[in-house]
């Protein structure tokens, strides 16, 4: 089976599927819907990062495709609902990352305190500014963390340490971790931060969440910084703010529009504004995320297409199917969840004389996945009766 990675995934996410024996392309940059259209038949596998978006018109072309590999945390940039039409299984990596992404936003928040760059940048032009105007200390401040997920509920754990006090607000129900304190909404979080951290994901019903309103309602001097998204930021409204005075400083390393590829030229608002701090979506890149990433997300793409797991796929059902022994003969099925669909597998194979001896099933949302193991290959007649079924998606087969 052909695999093709896209945007630079690290190599680790080569050798472990070259080692599985996977044919294998890394290309470094991103393709434009019109280069997918060309390039995707013939591929089986494909990793991307966030500068490369799969449409419902280039799942259409990808008629080989069996599963695509989101080797990043976020998967808007897939359209989920036509991979699941398609039964093409979208694998990410949640949490590999996080301590990256955590360790920048620290990182800024020291830095916009104590106003770093700006000194620097003083520095490299043979100016000596030795002054304490507007630096400041972190601790005792207020960090408010929009969205507590997995990287804000490690953020407020590092800024607690640090001697910051944390205050969050999130739509999901989500417990506090050590003295940080839930806000019951949005207003009254950014009334009381120092510094607001924003931490969401990219669906679209955020776009555009954080505007002139919410930057109006933060405190006087304090500080923003995005790591999550940039779509969910208005940046001119961003710039008014700053250049009027009413924030002290800002660090973004997502923006709305961002280049497609390594060299070409980067536009902003914001670019030339005293104390922000701008860097080109690199939270999550570092050696070490990279490479838990590839190894991460390389495993996953490779379970399903040689054993059939769905484990940790964000669309499909979760069938965290077991590794395959020797003499075992294994069968998947995706189907429409609808009533009877496994009693139906069963009855069918029964009376084909296939003898079942595990047997795994887990629906979500309109589709069901079905892996049934056999001491024996399964017979022609339960295959051909399952693909012809109403409600079948696909009908794969595996052995060790």
């Amino acid at each position: 089976m052909k695999v093709l990675l896209l945007e630079n995934i690290h190599p680790v996410a080569v050798e472990q599927l070259e080692a599985r024996g996977f044919e294998v392309e890394l290309r470094s940059g991103s393709l434009s819907e019109e280069e997918l259209l060309a390039t995707l038949p013939g591929v089986h596998l494909l990793g991307i990062r966030s500068n490369t978006t799969l449409t419902e018109k280039v799942l259409d072309a990808a008629t080989d495709l069996l599963a695509v590999g989101c080797f990043c945390i976020g998967t808007n940039q897939v359209d989920l609902a036509a991979a699941t039409q398609r039964g093409i299984a979208v694998f990410n990596a949640p949490y590999s990352n996080t301590r990256s992404v955590v360790e920048l936003v620290i990182g800024e928040i020291i830095a916009l305190a104590r106003r770093l760059h700006e000194k620097s940048d003083k520095m490299h032009q043979g100016v000596w500014d030795k002054s304490a105007k507007g630096s400041h200390e972190v601790r005792g401040r207020t960090l408010g963390i929009v969205g507590y997920g997995n990287i804000g509920t490690q953020l407020s754990n590092l800024a607690e340490s640090m001697g910051m006090r944390v205050v969050f607000f999130d739509t999901a129900d989500r417990p506090a971790h050590g003295n940080a304190r839930r806000m019951s909404s949005l207003d009254e979080l950014l009334a009381t931060s120092d510094v607001v951290s924003l931490h969401i994901d990219g669906r679209p019903g955020n776009a555009g969440l954080f505007g002139a309103a919410q930057f109006e309602a933060m405190k006087p001097r304090s500080f923003f910084i995005n790591a999550s998204r940039g779509m969910v930021v208005d940046d001119l409204a961003l710039r008014d703010n700053l250049l009027s005075g009413h924030l002290a400083g800002a660090a973004l390393d997502v923006f709305p529009v961002e280049p497609k590829a390594q060299g070409d030229a980067f536009e902003s608002v914001l670019r030339d504004i005293p104390n922000v701090i701008l860097t080109p979506h690199v939270g999550g890149s570092t050696q070490e995320a990279q490479e838990e990433i590839g190894w991460f997300v390389s495993g996953k793409l490779g379970n399903y297409a040689l054993e059939g797991s769905t484990a940790l796929s964000v669309n499909l059902p979760a069938v965290a199917a077991p590794a395959l022994t020797p003499g075992t003969y294994r069968l998947g099925f995706l189907h429409r969840n609808v009533p009877g669909v496994l009693a139906g597998v069963n009855a069918l194979l029964a009376e084909q004389g296939d003898n079942v001896t595990g047997q795994l099933l887990a629906t979500a949302g309109e589709v069901g996945y079905v892996v049934t193991d056999a001491a024996a290959p399964l017979s022609e007649g339960s295959l051909e009766r399952l693909r012809a079924s109403e409600q079948c998606l696909w009908v794969r087969t595996w052995q060790a």
